[in-house]
């Protein structure tokens, strides 16, 4: 018998509410189920992506047989309860409870940001607290500047909220609980860090304690439209709204009690093309540059309308398409489907964060992709999930959620994904012969050797996953440009489809998924090129630096495809005043008179369902169920069994990683003011030694034809010899890096060799 069966949860069971007859299952609250049965329970603490905080008590319910009040948030509903959810009494402790709020609470509300949209407001006109009969004395609370957050302990009515979010959703771990009665307070134990994450912890907030610091005293909410969208920065398609007066994004927030958003997410809006006025001149160069190309080549920042525009193009003049890192992870997958028979990978967000472990390789994952972590951390905080990170360097920022760090040579993935396999994959009779053999010819002890993962690192996880179960494996982009991508994609299918591992795949960053899947791209670019976002000898850019002015994502309407396999709309948040792909799509011959007039004939072979733009829906319910845009369905794909033989990782000696910062994933993003950070090489003293670089030093040099001019700093929280260096900063050059991401780079020269070729 499962655990899952013998703890009984799934079970059906039936509860009256209110003399409501409401059926659930067992191991739900109290309140969950009256929200599924759209009956009202005031809440102030509660935030339904985290654990019940019960610190407010305004859930409180009567129970028929049951003495006194319990609270619904996190009382587990039995079979036949009977809940009474307004009563007299009900009403006079939740009253009670305001007035206690309100206690010495600064009537400033004229001024406050949070007016117009407070937990606090709403709810003392709804118990109708109109005088207050006690106080307490007033104290000097100064307002605190957080950095990306500003904190006003005055207005603090200590519900928790922030905390639970910093501990248990993004994982920074900063904020705390000062215990102190009257004075008890949230502290900031990791200033210095200036997390944008704490963006997140502002978001839940119901009063105006926390808020962000460049908003304040802007604007008032409600003079704000609010234009719901999707994230386009990292490839999670995160939900989003822009928030605008007078053509001007003042802010961006988030349904925060079901969704998160990233630092970038929330603060990376500013970058869109503006000013923008239609060029005729330029623009027929571009129909003529377009029409004569032997090659496109792009940046993964495009919708997925406008990628099937560029199929569309191949398709009518034979152009070449190239997306290097779409294309990188479009091989990938297609030797991942190989082995699963299917076009994606099975693996969800919501399964990693059910998971008792959790393996993450190939990524530094909170920089790729930060929304995965989330769940990783979920994962751990809520179930003590076993995290195991295999990687060439250590992250401090992974350190408080990773139980087990395992670290390989760069260049030998191939090798770590082989002894993965053979460690995990287990007996099982549907394996194919010709697998079997293949797994029986690699020896694990010359595979150590190679990735420098010792056998005995691999024994202790093997251990750890004894007598658990929910498996989670998180691959990323440090594998697709592997020179071995295909083999590696096909090792790691065997987990999902014969171990049962809930595997995620995370693509690039971008819509790199959404076009792999409708766009037929080609390795290297050919003749003349037209550039989208990408220097070409004609460029189209929504950077503003090229041959014609494009719209920068959140100026157009359109669809990503996210981490999870969901097509997701994104709206116009500001407008723009220039021509379009589509404009030139239809001088070609194209005929569509919006963009989105592609929704609906997004390849249906592929996944993608025949659904109009304008139909698509995007919410979600009291229940935090998601109804945004429509999931992909899984295609059938033929298989092909064979798995090649483990090669040889060449050595190396001082390396460079190309991984971008946390915030920042792109040209776009570094247009950010609020998340701007300045771009640098970082590597250890041993790095340096091994270099022959000191610190602040300027050094040069050249990856993929891409001229790098960096100043070196020593980061005394990095070992090895291994130096981070970011692309963000690159403008129109930084697509044009294509190759996989570890380069040993000889700097005195301004050479570069790749890595495991």
């Amino acid at each position: 018998m499962s655990l899952h069966n013998s703890l009984g949860l799934g079970k059906e069971i039936t509860v009256t509410i209110d003399g409501k007859e409401c059926k659930s299952t067992f191991g739900k609250t109290i309140l969950e189920i009256a929200r599924e049965n759209g009956i009202y329970i005031p809440t102030m603490c509660y935030l339904t992506k985290t654990q019940p905080i019960a610190s407010c008590r305004m859930c409180i319910v009567d129970v028929e047989g049951v003495d006194g009040a319990i609270l619904s948030c996190q009382e587990k509903a039995t079979d036949g309860a009977v809940v009474t959810t307004q009563t007299s009494d009900l009403y006079k402790e939740r009253q009670n409870i305001m007035k206690l709020y309100n206690v010495n609470h600064p009537l400033e509300c004229g001024v406050c940001d949070q007016s117009g949209e407070c937990d606090l407001q709403n709810k003392t006109l709804e118990f109708n607290v109109g005088d207050q009969n006690f106080t307490a004395r007033d104290q000097h609370r100064p307002v605190e500047n957080w950095g990306h957050v500003s904190y006003d302990p005055a207005l603090c009515i200590m519900c928790e909220k922030c905390v639970r979010v910093s501990t248990e959703i993004t994982g920074d771990e900063a904020l705390q609980l000062k215990f102190g009665g009257y004075s008890s307070s949230i502290v900031n134990v990791k200033k210095e860090k200036n997390y944008a994450s704490l963006g997140e912890a502002a978001a839940v907030c119901p009063v105006g304690a926390l808020v962000d610091t460049e908003f304040k005293y802007r604007t008032n909410a409600w003079e704000l439209t609010k234009i719901p969208s999707s994230c386009s920065h990292c490839g999670g398609g995160c939900q989003m709204e822009y928030e605008v007066k007078n053509e001007k994004i003042y802010r961006v927030s988030n349904h925060a009690e079901f969704s998160t958003l990233c630092g970038a997410g929330r603060y990376g809006f500013d970058y869109a093309n503006e000013g923008v006025l239609k060029d005729k001149e330029a623009f027929e160069n571009a129909v003529d540059a377009v029409e004569n190309a032997h090659s496109i080549v792009f940046a993964p920042q495009i919708s997925n309308e406008e990628a099937l525009i560029l199929q569309k193009i191949k398709e009518k003049q034979g152009t070449k398409l190239v997306c290097h890192e779409a294309k990188a992870y479009q091989k990938f997958m297609r030797a991942y489907g190989s082995i699963t028979g299917k076009n994606l990978y099975s693996g969800t967000l919501e399964r990693i964060t059910e998971s008792r472990a959790v393996i993450v390789f190939g990524t530094r994952i909170n920089d790729d992709t930060p929304n995965v972590k989330y769940h990783i951390n979920m994962a751990s905080k809520w179930h003590r999930a076993r995290v195991a990170y295999l990687h060439p360097m250590r992250d401090e920022e992974m350190k408080n959620i990773v139980t087990q760090f395992m670290h390989y040579a760069p260049g030998s993935e191939e090798a770590v994904a082989a002894q993965l396999v053979l460690a995990l994959i287990g007996e099982n009779e549907e394996i194919p012969d010709k697998v079997i053999s293949a797994l029986e010819s690699m020896d694990p002890e010359s595979l150590a050797t190679q990735s420098g993962m010792r056998s005995e690192e691999i024994r202790v996880l093997q251990k750890s996953l004894i007598k658990k179960h929910g498996f989670s494996l998180v691959v990323g982009s440090d594998l697709y440009a592997h020179p071995r991508a295909e083999n590696i994609a096909k090792l790691l299918a065997l987990l999902e489809r014969y171990a049962g591992f809930n595997v995620v795949c995370v693509p690039p960053a971008g819509n790199a998924m959404g076009v792999s899947l409708i766009c037929e791209l080609d390795d290297e670019v050919e003749g003349m090129s037209v550039g989208y976002n990408v220097k070409g000898d004609f460029t189209l850019s929504a950077l503003g630096d090229g041959d014609l002015d494009m719209p920068a994502m959140n100026q157009q309407e359109g669809t990503l495809v996210s981490n999870d396999k969901r097509l997701v709309p994104m709206h116009v948040a500001t407008s723009y005043g220039g021509y379009v792909l589509n404009d030139i799509a239809n001088a070609l011959g194209l005929e569509a008179e919006y963009t989105i007039e592609y929704t609906a004939a997004l390849p249906e072979e592929v996944g993608f369902k025949q659904e109009a733009f304008d139909d698509l829906p995007d919410y979600f319910d009291i229940t935090g169920e998601e109804h945004r845009g429509y999931l992909l369905d899984t295609v059938n794909v033929s298989l092909d069994p064979t798995i090649e033989a483990v090669e040889d990782p060449r050595s190396m000696g001082a390396v460079v990683y190309q991984c971008n910062p946390a915030e920042q994933f792109s040209p776009f993003t570094a247009k950010c003011e609020p998340i701007a950070s300045e771009a640098q090489l970082l590597g250890s003293a041993a790095f340096a030694e091994e270099a022959g670089l000191s610190d602040g030093q300027d050094v040069t040099f050249e990856i993929d034809g891409v001229v790098f001019n960096r100043v070196f700093k020593i980061d005394t929280s990095m070992s090895g010899n291994i130096a981070l260096n970011p692309s963000y900063d690159m403008g129109l050059s930084a697509a044009l890096i294509s190759s996989y991401r570890f380069k040993s780079v000889d700097f005195s020269a301004s050479k570069n060799e790749e890595v495991g070729s």
